[in-house]
């Protein structure tokens, strides 16, 4: 019977440290995600407004805007890059 409860509260040990690790980790992988859409949305809109004269430079800090805030994030950084 000790070896049965053993075996019990292990693996409810290995379940509630799995899920503490996996929690940060799940939120960093969607932070750099959205990152990466981010730039791909900036790329797109360097991609179409050069031939009008919108530009935003693509760095780690308005990547994430864009990805956080989307659409409207990516208006923000027009907007401040046109001040």
């Amino acid at each position: 019977m000790e070896v049965i409860i053993g075996y019990i509260i292990a693996i409810t040990a290995i379940v509630i440290i799995g899920k503490v690790l996996l929690f940060p980790i799940k939120k960093i992988l969607k932070f750099v995600l959205n990152g990466v859409i981010g730039a791909v949305m900036l790329l797109v809109l360097n991609a179409i407004g050069s031939s009008i004269g919108i530009t935003v430079g693509v760095n780690i800090v308005s990547a994430l805007i864009a990805g956080f805030f989307g659409i409207p994030g990516i208006i923000f950084l027009v907007i401040v890059n046109m001040i």
